[in-house]
């Protein structure tokens, strides 16, 4: 009975890791991965630059943006920050494995 209790328990625990997912820090940000990804299918087809040559409004105002990266646009470097997250959602197989300093949680 101990073992299938210590057995269950493990398995519990492990569930619970994994359930959590993958987190990308960038500053005193986080993000759930899965949250960056859909930054890859807000770029595809390629979202054309307004004026001033920042994505930011455009990106931040669509209804797609997910809704848990939103505090990051009311930051100044917001631009900067959604880079790196982009670079992340091109190949995000690397930060599921844990490549970039970034992502945590594997």
């Amino acid at each position: 009975m101990n073992t299938f209790l210590l057995s269950a328990l493990c398995l519990l625990g492990a569930w619970a890791a994994l359930a959590g997912g993958v987190t990308v820090k960038d500053g005193e940000f986080s993000f759930p991965l899965e949250s960056v990804k859909k930054l890859k299918a807000l770029q595809e087809p390629r979202i054309p630059r307004n004026p001033s040559g920042s994505l930011v409004p455009i990106l931040c105002s669509s209804p797609e943006f997910p809704e848990e990266l939103k505090p990051l646009c009311k930051e100044p470097n917001a631009h900067e920050i959604l880079e790196r997250l982009e670079a992340i959602a091109e190949d995000p197989s690397t930060c599921e494995i844990c490549a970039y300093a970034a992502c945590a949680g594997c």
